[in-house]
């Protein structure tokens, strides 16, 4: 062996290094140093790299948003899957399939789909690896629903969530009395749904917007079908009840997300005119909650007036990166709470957007296979 040339497990470490700090948002640049050579594909390989990879940038990145264009109840929506980075659009479950109404939530490296054969229920879908799992209808009848797949893998921190237990959270308002709010969760270890249990709401039922998840405690939409009344719901899993939350400040009327904030408290984010308010709902030690302002944004200094338009509204929010998805009249943007960079993302109009489900997940070649990234370019 030369002694004038370094040993070659110091330059993979070095390189190691190097490929570490690759950003996860741009997933293009792995598939590229995985060509450079054997000794780099071994290293992206190496589940011991990839853990550190995903450790070291911790929230998985903003992959793509699935949505479902035209009215919430219209039984022929159009199901799509919008890459939001430079990933393949994976084949959406319902684009083809008339048996599928559309995605309610996207969590934890999963997707949950709603199904609309005689039998009803639910699938639980895996864009990265492919892996489905059906759901059956728990015995209820419900009129309107928003639901939530979790993770159910003791310990898992949700960096990388693929494969494994999961649960599903159905919320929904009763088919005979709307005024009634329903909850419910299925356990796919044991393959049932727990005891129902239910929560006079008055006037006001569940909204298909994508819920929040902070702790235990799962925070949906209720509102009646104007949008003129809205409040906030909670379900606490771990416990399996319900109540309701004090309700938000006036400027979220109308259209808006929850959404979970970096401090661990319950968020609220919606535009009135060409501002974005985002709103903190802060618990203090007696217990007692309020809401409390904590930004405006004045769209129009990030974003052209062109591109705002009239009908700028919050379909969206991305946790981990905060970034949150705006449609307006020429198409939908991400804008970036953290750097006000904003991107569009899609063409689609405004009114085409109910509301966006942001698919995050790391995308590396122990997943996937070249062969799947190749299809990036």
């Amino acid at each position: 062996m030369d002694p004038s040339r370094p040993p070659p497990e110091l330059i993979d470490d070095a390189v190691a290094e190097i490929l570490l700090r690759l950003p996860p948002a741009e997933p293009e640049h792995l598939f590229r140093a995985a060509l450079v050579c054997k000794p780099w594909l071994r290293i992206l390989c190496d589940p011991a790299f990839l853990r550190r990879y995903r450790a070291f940038h911790g929230a998985p990145p903003l992959l793509g948003l699935l949505h479902r264009l035209g009215p919430v109840f219209d039984d022929a929506p159009v199901l799509r899957f919008v890459p939001a980075t430079t990933v393949p659009a994976f084949p959406h479950p319902g684009s083809n399939d008339l048996s599928c109404r559309g995605a309610l939530d996207c969590r934890h490296g999963r997707v949950l789909l709603e199904l609309r054969s005689l039998s009803g229920g639910f699938l639980v879908w895996d864009p990265v690896t492919g892996d489905r799992h059906t759901v059956p209808d728990p015995d209820i009848w419900y009129f309107a629903e928003s639901a939530a797949v979790l993770c159910a893998a003791p310990g898992c921190e949700h960096l990388d969530c693929h494969g494994g237990p999961f649960r599903v959270v159905l919320l929904c308002a009763e088919d005979s009395r709307r005024d009634i709010t329903l909850a419910s969760v299925y356990l796919s270890e044991t393959g049932v749904w727990s005891e129902t249990v239910s929560l006079p709401t008055g006037n006001i039922y569940v909204q298909a917007m994508r819920v929040a998840l902070v702790g235990d405690e799962i925070y949906f939409v209720l509102g009646n079908g104007d949008c003129d009344e809205i409040g906030i719901g909670v379900y606490d899993w771990a416990r399996n009840c319900l109540s309701v939350a004090n309700p938000p400040p006036p400027v979220a009327y109308g259209q808006c997300v929850l959404m979970a904030m970096e401090d661990g408290s319950l968020g609220l984010s919606g535009i009135e005119e060409s501002s974005l308010y985002l709103w903190s709902r802060k618990v203090n030690s007696v217990g007692a909650a309020e809401w409390v302002q904590c930004r405006v944004i004045d769209l129009k200094t990030v974003m052209s007036v062109a591109d705002l338009g009239d009908r700028a509204r919050v379909i969206g929010f991305a946790e981990g990166v905060d970034v949150i998805i705006v449609s307006t009249d020429v198409g939908v943007f991400t804008f970036d709470l953290k750097s006000g960079h904003v991107r569009k993302v899609d063409n689609c109009e405004a009114g085409g957007y109910h509301s966006a489900l942001p698919y995050m997940s790391f995308y590396t070649p122990d997943h996937s296979g070249l062969s799947s990234l190749a299809r990036i370019h």
